[in-house]
């Protein structure tokens, strides 16, 4: 995503000098002239046009300063750089700084007029959730008159404009002239996921949260962050930013939330839990709880318990996980003032994320399946127990999964595990394979599975189908790993790929049997 090909630009030129007064730089050298205008901002040398501000980052792939000379010669009037370059030109402002990151995030708030401190912000930090919970949080605002815009895994929505994104959490630039246009658009909030990657890179910096929401954590991204300590305390991170008026949201149910509240006093903490009769270990100003009255896998009847009143609300997702992210959902309105009583109206609106624990129809009405983006072993595990609680005793549940390529190895295997004890049967397929070898993680995942009650089928498409064909009415189908994702990316390619679209047609062209036998 490239801001200036997608958003306005500001009302009025931007002078350099502006920029300059909330950079913490540590040098300037070159040309000096103040009055120089700025007419965009750009992390990438090949977006650059005349007047524009270039930054340096130094990335993992490659480094932005060896692309100086060619932001020069593009037309910049300023570069952002942590090293000077050996020939300075005498036209262009260079601007020595300690981290370019941090100063690309300063940049981006003062050439987007401080678009970021013009709304109320709300940031979803954690492993698994972050997607319902945040989308569950945009609706409830919407629909209580607090127009919203959401940023999120893939796309980022104002009014009724989806824009697609290429992370979770775009760059710090990216973001600003985000915020820019949903202020444009009549928006008073911003709903955002905020990822661990983003968090440790900066793009989050100068960002001030009026609601910070952690769902929960487990093992993942240990590729980027090695261990787990490393992971938690890059989402620890997020709370730091807290507005001095802001709330934390905790999910108390998890180990984790006491790190998370560690620098957020106890008259800022609001904590969520689906056992309320357990120990309150975490001090907090305000207490959310839950209690699923009647459920299904269509749907659930829980109540919430606000500090001060419960209220009843008929929940689509299923799973004691989809109860918490309705409830820190809730617990993040009543932070921003909004009552019990709307909180629950706006709850009864029909919801569905796309990709999170999203139905697909059969059309002969016999058997149920479900797409989820579940890629992490506590995520396949939840996915799996949310199912198993509703379903039919008698019924059998048959999994479809695989892990993606190019990312942590160490939870192939534990994912294996999880679903060959949890599911009645499992067939092992492609994720993203990227540049591995599908038949090598498929090994690997081979390892952790226990019994015989599964099958291998490298393509995706063929074991959604063979998993179809296996289902007897009342079966329930789990395909899990890529929910949302619209492609496939196998070495190095993307190709167009929806379980929902393969799942759907398999079902329609299957009709279910009476009897079924396994397959060898």
């Amino acid at each position: 995503m490239t801001p200036g090909s997608h958003f306005p630009k500001p009302e009025e030129p931007v002078l350099l000098s502006g920029i300059i007064r909330e950079i913490d730089f540590l040098e300037l050298a070159g040309n000096q002239d103040g009055a120089v205008s700025v007419v965009s901002l750009s992390a990438d040398s090949r977006d650059v046009v005349t007047g524009s501000l270039f930054v340096a980052v130094r990335g993992f792939a490659t480094d932005g300063h060896r692309y100086i000379d060619t932001a020069v010669r593009n037309g910049a009037c300023a570069v952002i750089c942590e090293t000077l370059p050996a020939r300075l030109s005498s036209e262009v402002l260079f601007i020595r700084v300690a981290d370019s990151r941090r100063a690309l995030a300063e940049a981006a708030r003062a050439f987007y007029a401080h678009a970021s401190d013009r709304l109320l912000l709300i940031g979803v930090t954690g492993t698994n959730g972050k997607t319902t919970t945040a989308r569950l949080i945009t609706e409830l605002l919407n629909s209580c008159g607090i127009p919203a815009g959401y940023i999120g895994t893939g796309l980022c929505r104002v009014g009724g404009r989806d824009i697609p994104l290429d992370r979770t959490t775009p760059e710090a630039h990216e973001l600003q002239a985000l915020f820019r246009l949903m202020i444009g658009e009549g928006c008073r909030a911003a709903v955002m996921e905020v990822s661990s990657h983003a968090l440790v890179l900066r793009r989050a910096h100068t960002l001030r949260f009026r609601v910070a929401v952690f769902t929960n954590l487990s093992s993942e991204h240990l590729d980027f962050h090695h261990t787990m300590q490393e992971y938690a305390s890059a989402k620890r991170l997020l709370f730091d930013q807290l507005d001095p008026e802001g709330i934390a949201v905790l999910n108390c149910d998890d180990q984790h939330a006491s790190l998370m509240a560690s620098c957020v006093p106890e008259s800022m903490r609001f904590c969520c839990t689906l056992y309320p009769e357990a120990e309150r270990s975490l001090s907090a100003s305000g207490r959310f709880s839950a209690l699923v009255k009647a459920g299904s896998v269509d749907s659930s009847l829980v109540e919430l318990h606000f500090p001060d009143a419960v209220k009843s609300v008929r929940m689509e997702l299923p799973g004691s996980h989809n109860v918490m992210n309705l409830l820190e959902a809730a617990a993040a309105a009543s932070a921003l003032g909004l009552t019990p009583d709307a909180v629950a109206v706006a709850l009864q609106r029909p919801f569905r994320v796309s990709g999170r624990m999203e139905r697909v129809e059969d059309p002969f009405g016999l058997r149920s399946a479900f797409v989820d983006y579940a890629h992490t072993p506590d995520a396949l595990e939840k996915a799996i127990s949310a199912l198993r609680e509703l379903m039919a005793r008698d019924a059998r549940l048959v999994v479809v999964f695989g892990c993606g390529g190019n990312r942590d190895r160490t939870k192939r295997p534990e994912m294996g595990r999880i679903a060959s004890e949890n599911a009645d049967f499992v067939f092992l397929t492609s994720d993203n394979p990227r540049d591995e070898d599908p038949e090598i993680i498929l090994d690997e995942i081979e390892c952790g599975v226990r019994g015989k009650r599964y099958r291998r089928i490298a393509r995706r498409d063929e074991a959604i189908r063979a998993a179809v064909v296996l289902l007897q009415p009342g079966d329930v189908l789990l395909v899990a790993g890529k929910g949302h994702e619209t492609y496939q990316e196998i070495a190095g390619t993307k190709h167009f790929f929806s379980d929902q679209e393969i799942l759907g047609e398999s079902l329609r062209d299957n009709a279910p049997l009476t009897t079924q036998k396994e397959p060898s």
